[in-house]
C-alpha cells in the first residue's frame, strides 16, 4: 500500500494562509478561475442559438481568454478592467465540408461577440479531431491500393494499426484547403501487442478526413516487418521483477505547507499564483508573484509552453514529410493523464481536476489533470565557518504543479518547479515508444538500429516558452549577457582577467537570438523603472540549457512552418492576440506565422511591456536503451532572480527541524 495520499480537503490543503499583512493582488474573484462545466454548456447553447453548431459541427478548440490587464506601476499589480466577463475562443469545424469558424462568446453575457468565417487554404485547417484518429484506419481498411499492398506484403489488414499523423504542407497544392491526414502502418498481431515493434515500411497513404477519401497509396517497395516483440510488460522481456527495492515512504504528517483557495489559488511559503488549464498549452500559471517586503511583488503575468514540435530526420520518402506539432495541431492539454497516487505522484498530493470541452461542447473533467505537491531539493545553503565557528546548514523543497500528457507513441510530463529562493523552473520529461521504422543496414545515417531490423529515425523534440514578464508590475528590457574573456595588457598584466558584457536587445530585429555555452550565454530581464537597494534595475535571468534549435535546413517546409525553433530566443511586444509563436492555426499552414511575422514590425522593445519566448529541447538519437520503453530524458530551463531582491531571499528559512529526519 502507498504511503502517499492525497489532501482531505480539495479547497484548502493544510498549512499557514498568508498574514493579513500581505497585500495580496489576486484579482477580481473568478477572473482566473478554471473553466467550470456550467461555462462549457452555456458556450455550447450560445452557439446553438445563433446558428453556429449544427449536429455536423464540432469543437476542435474551446478555452478562456485572458481577462484584459493594464498595469499598475505603483503596487506591481495587475488589475481588470471592469467585472470579469468570462471569455471563451471556440474553433467550430463542419465535419459535413462547410466552413470553418473562429468565434468568441462571453459565458457572463451569453452572447457572441464576435464570429470570423475562415478559409483554410490560406489560415491552415483547424486541430487535429480526436475522432479523425480512426477514420483514417477505417477509410483504409476498403481502400482496394491499401488492400493490395498489403496483400502483397501477406499482412491481414485486421492486424493493421495506423497512425493518423498531421500532414504538413508539401508539393501537392490539391490538398490545399482539406483536410489530410498521412498514414503509417503497423503490424498487431493480438490485441495486447505492441505495434510500434512491427512498422510495415515502404507504405504510406494521404487520406481526406472529410470527404473520407484516399488521395494517394504510396508504395515503395515491401521491407521486411519486425519480428521481435516490444511487448515491455512481458515476463519473457523483463525476467524476474526486482526484489531488493525498499519503500520509500514521503509523509506530511501536518500536511502541505501550502494552500490552495478558490479551486486554484496557491500560495506557498512566499509564492502566490494562480494555476490555470488550457486545451491547447496544457498548464497555464498566472500571477506569479514572490512575497517580499509585506507585499507580493509580481515576476510573471503569465507563463505556459505555448508550442511543441517534433521534427523528424529521415529523408525517406515514407517520413520525410514527418513533422508533428503536438500543441498546436494536437493540442495537448486534451490528451492529459487522470495521474495516480504513488505512480504519477508521491508525498502529499493536491490535485486539482480541470473541465474542458469535447467535440460537441460537452464538459469533460479531467480527474486529477494536474498534480501538485512540495518535495525536498537538497541543500539551499550551507557554511562552516572556521572563525565564527558557525555551522549553517538549510534545506531546500520546491513546489512541483505538472501534468502528462499522451500524444500517440510519445508520452510527455511539463513540470513547473518553484523554489524557495525565488527561482522558476520548467522542466519537460518526454517518455513513451520512440516512433519506429524498418532498419535499411548497418551505418544508415538517419536513423538507429534498436532491435534486428527496426530502426528509430533521429528527430528534436523543441518546445517554446512563453513568459509574459511583468517585474514589480513594470515594463521591460532584456539584455544579453556573455563572458568576455579579457586579453593581456597593461590593465590585466598577467592575463587572469575575465568579464561580461550586456548587450541591450532595443528592438524585435534585434531580439532573434541564438544560445551560445561557449560563452555562457544568459539573458537579463529587468524592470528599468524599479531599483533594488543598490540602485540596480530589478531584474530575472533566464538560463538556457544551450542544446541545438532545429536542425532542418532553412529552405525546408518544416523551417518555414516552425521557424520559431530555429532561435533560442524571441523576444516581442507585449500584444493579447499573439498568443502562439507558429500562430493560431498550426495545421497545414505553409509556415511565416507568428513570430517571424510578428517581428517584422520591429517595434521598439526597451522599457516596454515585453513577452519572452525561449526555444528548448531534445535533439534525439535514439539508444538501445530506448527501447522498448524509453526511460524519461528532460530538458527545460530556469529563471532566477538578478539582483530582484535586496539580498538573499531565504535568511528565513528554518534550520531542519531536530530529530526529524537528520541525525548523527
Amino acid at each position: 500500500m502507498s504511503s502517499c495520499h492525497s489532501s482531505s480537503a480539495p479547497e484548502a490543503a493544510a498549512g499557514s494562509a498568508a498574514p493579513a499583512a500581505v497585500a495580496v493582488d489576486p484579482g477580481p474573484a473568478g477572473a482566473y478561475a478554471l473553466a467550470a462545466p456550467g461555462e462549457i454548456t452555456a458556450v455550447r447553447e450560445v452557439l446553438e442559438a445563433a446558428g453556429l453548431f449544427p449536429e455536423t459541427a464540432r469543437i476542435a478548440y474551446l478555452g478562456l481568454v485572458d481577462p484584459p490587464r493594464e498595469t499598475v506601476a505603483d503596487t506591481g499589480a495587475a488589475a481588470e478592467t471592469g467585472a470579469p466577463d468570462r471569455r471563451f475562443r471556440v474553433f467550430l469545424l463542419d465535419t459535413a465540408g462547410g466552413k470553418p469558424h473562429d468565434v468568441v462568446v462571453s459565458a457572463t453575457a451569453r452572447e457572441v461577440l464576435s464570429d470570423t468565417e475562415l478559409d483554410t487554404a490560406v489560415t491552415g485547417e483547424l486541430p487535429v479531431l480526436e475522432e479523425e484518429f480512426e477514420v483514417v484506419e477505417q477509410i483504409l481498411a476498403t481502400d482496394p491500393d491499401w488492400l493490395a499492398a498489403l496483400e502483397k506484403r501477406g499482412l491481414d489488414v485486421s492486424q493493421v494499426r495506423v497512425a493518423p499523423l498531421s500532414a504538413g504542407v508539401f508539393e501537392y497544392p490539391e490538398e490545399k484547403g482539406r483536410r489530410i491526414l498521412r498514414g503509417l502502418a503497423f503490424l498487431q498481431t493480438h490485441a495486447e501487442d505492441s505495434a510500434w515493434a512491427h512498422p510495415i515500411d515502404g507504405l504510406v497513404a494521404y487520406v481526406d478526413v472529410t470527404a473520407r477519401s484516399v488521395d494517394q497509396v504510396l508504395d515503395f517497395g515491401a521491407m521486411p516487418v519486425p519480428e521481435e516483440h516490444g511487448n515491455y510488460t512481458d515476463p519473457a522481456l523483463t525476467g524476474p521483477l526486482r526484489t531488493t527495492q525498499k519503500p520509500i515512504s514521503i509523509t506530511q504528517p501536518e500536511g502541505p505547507s501550502f494552500t490552495v483557495t478558490g479551486g486554484n489559488h496557491v500560495e506557498w511559503e512566499k509564492w502566490h499564483l494562480d494555476v490555470g488549464f488550457d486545451v491547447r498549452e496544457g498548464l497555464v500559471l498566472h500571477n506569479i508573484g514572490f512575497e517580499d517586503g509585506g507585499r507580493v511583488r509580481r515576476i510573471l503575468n503569465r507563463a505556459s509552453i505555448a508550442e511543441m514540435v517534433v521534427p523528424y530526420g529521415d529523408p525517406a520518402p515514407t517520413r520525410s514529410w514527418q513533422n508533428y506539432f503536438d500543441t498546436g495541431e494536437y493540442l495537448v492539454g486534451q490528451f492529459a493523464n487522470s495521474l495516480e497516487l504513488g505512480c504519477d505522484c508521491l508525498g502529499e498530493i493536491h490535485y486539482i481536476s480541470p473541465t474542458v470541452s469535447d467535440a460537441r461542447g460537452n464538459p469533460r473533467t479531467i480527474t486529477n489533470g494536474i498534480c501538485m505537491h512540495e518535495e525536498d531539493a537538497s541543500i539551499l545553503a550551507k557554511h562552516s565557518d572556521l572563525w565564527s565557528g558557525v555551522n549553517y546548514t538549510r534545506r531546500n523543497r520546491r513546489l512541483v504543479i505538472s501534468f502528462f500528457t499522451t500524444v500517440g507513441n510519445y508520452d510527455y510530463g511539463f513540470y513547473w518547479y518553484l523554489y524557495l529562493d525565488g527561482t522558476i523552473e520548467f522542466e519537460a520529461k518526454a517518455t513513451g515508444v520512440v516512433f519506429t521504422s524498418a532498419y535499411p543496414g548497418k551505418d544508415y545515417p538517419y536513423a538507429s538500429e534498436m532491435a534486428p531490423g527496426l530502426g528509430a529515425p533521429f528527430h528534436q523534440h523543441l518546445f517554446s516558452a512563453r513568459l509574459d514578464f511583468a517585474l514589480d508590475g513594470g515594463p521591460g528590457r532584456v539584455e544579453e549577457e556573455d563572458a568576455v574573456r579579457v586579453p593581456v595588457s597593461a590593465e590585466n598584466p598577467r592575463g587572469n582577467a575575465f568579464t561580461r558584457r550586456r548587450t541591450v536587445l532595443a528592438r524585435e530585429s534585434e531580439a532573434a537570438r541564438d544560445a551560445a555555452p561557449g560563452v555562457g550565454r544568459t539573458w537579463v530581464v529587468s524592470n528599468p523603472e524599479k531599483s533594488n537597494r543598490l540602485g540596480e534595475p530589478v531584474a530575472y535571468k533566464l538560463h538556457p540549457e544551450g542544446q541545438p534549435t532545429l536542425l532542418a535546413d532553412e529552405d525546408s517546409s518544416i523551417y518555414r512552418r516552425a521557424t520559431f525553433a530555429s532561435k533560442a530566443l524571441w523576444v516581442t511586444r507585449r500584444d493579447e492576440a499573439q498568443r502562439y509563436p507558429t500562430g493560431d492555426f498550426v495545421n497545414q499552414h505553409a509556415g511565416g506565422a507568428g513570430l517571424p511575422e510578428w517581428v517584422q514590425a520591429d517595434r521598439n522593445l526597451d522599457g516596454e511591456d515585453l513577452v519572452v519566448w525561449h526555444t528548448f529541447g531534445l535533439t534525439h538519437f535514439p539508444r538501445v536503451e530506448d527501447w522498448p520503453i524509453m526511460p524519461v530524458d528532460t530538458a527545460g530551463f530556469k529563471l532566477r532572480p538578478e539582483g530582484f531582491f535586496d539580498r538573499s531571499p531565504v535568511l528565513d528559512v528554518p534550520p531542519p527541524a531536530p530529530g526529524a529526519h537528520c541525525h548523527r
